[in-house]
């Protein structure tokens, strides 16, 4: 790390120490310990300016405080039935550690509906995912491979895209928001895989779009990857769309537990009967209850808006040339309190 970075990290680290509750609570549930890496990540987002990165974390310290996120931890998705069938519709995983310790994530992009519940419990689920990576697997990391491990590797799997898939930017987009606000620079490196035409169709004109700094981290492989994820990773880590033969649907594999979107897979196990037993200590045994955890919708960033809407605009050409009909739904946010159904504009 250079002088002018390390300078930036003290003046940072300067103004957080001034910080008092309740955000300092929850900026220490974000650092877990390494308060130089979560300043050096949110400086990284802002392109090291002190300024711009105090008042991002600033942000994200008045939402955590305000949705209760340290919380969310303690609310599961009940009843089970309907967490699988979150699970199911926003496929998404750890299937293990690169040899370098970093996790690794998998996400079925192509094969996520998001159709089976409403936005909430998406984004209660996912900010789940974020804060048990936070807060247990990356400190769990950083412990046995004796030094700081903040970030993880991302596979993306693209197989069965198509027009549809138009149905889910805007869930998409949202889930980005959040990320890009209150989680930044968190994946050290995403890798591509099974991207059909419309993908490369897509990607010509969005790469340009994106900052040199998320475009330097993304590599698209060939196929299902396996050959160059396997410098990385050994065999057992690869997430299972990336072990078979041949391309194909990334839903399904041959047995629930290697399937690392499947509730069935030992990460959600673990990640569910963890939030499940915090529950029952928080609320002193009393039935858990049921209804989502609301958290606060942020509106999309100007630039997450100008890539969706450049996807849109590249798929529709697709379908004209293609001769291809493709529907466009809304986003269905109702839920147990609240049976409004509103779309998304």
């Amino acid at each position: 790390m250079g002088t002018v970075s390390q300078d930036a990290i003290n003046q940072f680290k300067a103004l957080m120490d001034q910080v008092e509750e309740p955000l300092k609570r929850t900026y220490q549930t974000v650092h877990q310990g390494y308060q130089a890496e979560t300043l050096a990540r949110f400086l990284k987002a802002r392109e090291w300016n002190v300024t711009k990165a105090h008042k991002m974390l600033l942000d994200c310290l008045n939402w955590r405080v305000h949705n209760e996120i340290d919380n969310i931890l303690m609310k599961p998705i009940v009843p089970t039935d309907l967490y699988r069938a979150v699970r199911d519709s926003h496929l998404i995983g750890m299937s293990g550690y690169s040899r370098e310790g970093l996790p690794v994530f998998a996400h079925g992009v192509g094969l996520s509906t998001y159709d089976k519940a409403s936005v909430h419990y998406y984004v209660q689920s996912h900010i789940q995912i974020n804060e048990y990576r936070d807060r247990i697997v990356l400190p769990t990391a950083s412990k046995k491979y004796g030094r700081p491990i903040t970030t993880g590797v991302k596979v993306l799997d693209m197989s069965g895209l198509k027009l549809s898939a138009l149905n889910q930017i805007k869930m998409v987009t949202l889930i980005s928001t959040i990320d890009d606000l209150n989680y930044p620079e968190k994946t050290h490196t995403y890798y591509i895989v099974n991207a059909p035409y419309v993908f490369s169709a897509c990607w010509k004109v969005v790469k340009p779009l994106l900052q040199e700094r998320t475009r330097k981290k993304i590599q698209v492989l060939s196929g299902n990857g396996r050959d160059e994820l396997l410098k990385i990773m050994d065999y057992a880590s690869l997430p299972h769309f990336c072990k078979r033969e041949g391309s194909g649907s990334s839903r399904h594999s041959g047995y629930a537990n290697d399937n690392c979107f499947s509730l069935d897979h030992p990460f959600h196990q673990q990640l569910y009967n963890y939030v499940k037993q915090k529950s029952l200590e928080s609320e002193s045994s009393q039935p858990i209850k049921q209804g989502s955890f609301h958290v606060d919708l942020p509106e999309p960033a100007v630039e997450g808006m100008e890539i969706a809407k450049t996807i849109e605009s590249q798929m529709h050409n697709f379908e004209k040339r293609n001769g291809v009909s493709g529907s466009l739904n809304g986003l269905k946010i109702n839920d147990d309190s609240d049976h409004r159904t509103a779309h998304c504009p």
